[in-house]
């Protein structure tokens, strides 16, 4: 029986193969020699390119705070609203955060660079509408909830709020966020919010580096002081006003001032937030004024 014949010959490639190949070629060697001479400042876009040598000093971040809110429900449900059509948030922070690494896990529902909604009608300082300026926190927690004595607020989780300051102070970081810019969604609107609610631990926060807080002696040496000399409302409304809260300086204590107190109260005297304006509420007004204002 005759052996089969078996080629080790290359295939011969007719000339139509051949023009096709050195033609990728060229192409190929013309589109490395683009990139290989394009100066590194230059950076293409869709029909044009974009000259980056030259940078301008005269600007700042868009994102100048930071707003603390909880989703007054749990975990599936708050995902289930933030990631459809009508409101939205940059971070959500889950009530027990997986870790990866030793390091915890939170959602990231918006870029950064994106306006998130989140804040609504809203105004902190000489800014209003802050979905423009600023990165939203959201924090699973139920807010106010019915028990045997009564509503009460549910407490955050140790490990929930640790994930709270690793993002928080990352943040800052990144776009040096002042402390008094970083706030609560009842600071900037007033009335209409309550979170992230009394609980929420702000002192703690400042000690890790994050938010404002008053300090304890200029709190004391204005007690002191208003113990004798209690400030007018208009005093109190101004004091209010500079040191953030949208708030005319009207002189009578009527809904608007008793909503921004209750919302100061919430976030600086947490143990009474009935926005009475007394005597331990306008000396930490006036300390943190001092220290930050």
């Amino acid at each position: 029986m005759a052996k089969p014949e078996f080629s080790n010959r290359i295939p011969r490639l007719d000339s139509d193969a051949v023009g096709r190949i050195a033609r990728l070629s060229v192409c190929v060697l013309v589109a490395w020699a683009i990139t290989a001479c394009t100066p590194a400042n230059l950076k293409q876009r869709s029909g044009y390119w974009a000259d980056q040598a030259e940078s301008a000093r005269a600007y700042n971040q868009r994102v100048r705070f930071l707003v603390m809110h909880y989703t007054g429900g749990d975990e599936p449900r708050a995902l289930k609203v933030l990631t459809g059509a009508s409101v939205s948030s940059h971070y959500l922070v889950g009530d027990h955060p997986p870790e990866h690494g030793g390091a915890p896990i939170v959602y990231q529902l918006v870029a950064e660079h994106e306006r998130a909604w989140h804040a609504g009608t809203s105004a902190w300082a000489d800014r209003t509408h802050l979905n423009d300026s600023s990165i939203g926190i959201e924090i699973v927690n139920m807010g106010p909830i019915d028990t045997a004595s009564g509503p009460a607020w549910q407490g955050f989780g140790g490990d929930q709020i640790e994930a709270v300051i690793t993002l928080a102070r990352d943040i800052i970081h990144r776009y040096d966020i002042q402390p008094v810019n970083v706030v609560g969604h009842s600071d900037i609107a007033p009335g209409r919010k309550v979170d992230p609610g009394p609980a929420f631990p702000w002192e703690l926060l400042y000690r890790h580096g994050i938010g404002a807080w008053p300090d304890a002696p200029t709190v004391e040496a204005y007690r002191q002081r208003f113990f004798r000399d209690m400030p007018s409302i208009a005093a109190i409304q101004s004091a209010l006003a500079r040191y953030g809260y949208q708030l005319p300086v009207t002189g009578e204590l009527d809904q608007r001032t008793r909503s921004v107190l209750i919302s100061f109260q919430m976030h600086f005297r947490p143990a009474r937030y009935d926005g009475i304006p007394d005597v331990d509420t306008a000396a930490r007004l006036w300390a943190l004024n001092d220290k930050y204002r």
